[in-house]
């Protein structure tokens, strides 16, 4: 398995990444989207999410696939990100068809950044319109680190940020990732720049500092110790084609890339989700061999990026913590 050519979720062909953030508010939101509807499922395991519309991707029910996926700051207060999404996809006329109504699909889930040093004295939600914004900016192209949603995260002791990796597979087939590393935990093992994630880097994508060589892997982790300020949440996607159960199946596979780069994760303080996608582009050959390689990549790709969102964090005025290129250099 080797990246893909931007290493970026968007090395699945088809979906697109919009990011849109408020500097002042420190805070944004981030949308996956695609010219045509795709594939979705979704896995939680943090123990306080926060979603909307994550019931329909369960494999039994109805509606088949979905317009986009939106990734937001703002706790329950950017839940509405997605209705600015929604307004954006309606007026360009993509949506499930109910008799002569178009009504676009847009599964979301939200972090908690409002203690990150931003001003949330707003009169009105600022949310749809950053989800408005963020839909019309989607491109194969786009920046990691602090921006869109990423842009008011952080970890236990460092900024987070925006992460995104990608990896071919000897199949044909390609997965990526995106997320938004906000945990409760750290990324970085004690006090050292090392990330949990290194013996998965790729190309010193992250520093390539590789593993610390003592860890105490024993010692009570530290974390933030506050609930309802951490979650990570993330996207995992790939171009074979897979129903609604192999895209809750690869989602699935993908936290344990989560718990390699975080400690601890799955917390009862995290909201850690994982949505599942398949543009349904490359047919499986070997559907076995495939799903289980599939769900092999994507948690590899999260893992990776979420130490590339720590790495990629960038300085802004009012931070609360410094970025990991301020703390360690680099």
């Amino acid at each position: 398995m080797y990246p893909g050519a931007k290493n970026l979720i968007t090395d699945v062909s088809g979906l697109k990444v919009g990011n849109a953030q408020d500097a002042a508010l420190k805070s944004g939101v981030t949308v996956l989207t695609a010219d045509a509807p795709f594939t979705a499922g979704v896995s939680v395991m943090g123990g306080a999410p926060g979603t909307r519309e994550t019931d329909l991707l369960a494999p039994d029910k109805t509606v088949q696939q979905v317009n986009a996926l939106v990734l937001s700051g703002g706790s329950a207060f950017g839940l509405a990100a997605a209705d600015g999404v929604s307004d954006a996809l309606r007026a360009a006329g993509k949506g499930f068809a109910v008799g002569p109504h178009i009504v676009p699909i847009v599964p979301a889930a939200i972090v908690f950044d409002l203690a990150s040093g931003g001003d949330t004295a707003w009169d009105a939600n600022p949310y749809p319109a950053l989800g408005r914004a963020a839909c019309e900016a989607a491109s194969a192209d786009f920046n990691i680190g602090t921006t869109g949603a990423g842009t008011g995260a952080t970890t236990v002791n460092l900024k987070g940020g925006l992460g995104s990796a990608s990896l071919t597979l000897p199949s044909g087939h390609t997965v990526g990732a995106l997320v938004v590393v906000n945990a409760l935990g750290a990324a970085t093992v004690d006090d050292s720049p090392h990330f949990h994630a290194a013996p998965c880097e790729i190309d010193g994508e992250f520093g390539g500092l590789g593993p610390k060589i003592t860890h105490n892997a024993a010692k009570t982790p530290v974390t933030k110790l506050t609930p309802g300020t951490a979650t990570t949440i993330a996207i995992v996607a790939t171009d074979a084609a897979l129903n609604k159960s192999q895209c809750t199946r690869m989602a699935t596979a993908a936290q344990d890339g989560m718990a390699r780069a975080l400690w601890p994760s799955h917390t009862p303080m995290d909201g850690d989700l994982v949505f599942g996608v398949a543009t349904d582009a490359k047919p499986l050959d070997d559907e076995f061999v495939d799903t289980l390689n599939i769900g092999h990549a994507a948690a590899i790709c999260l893992t990776r990026a979420i130490a590339r969102g720590v790495y990629e964090a960038q300085k802004a005025p009012g931070d609360t913590l410094p970025t990991w290129h301020e703390k360690f250099g680099g």
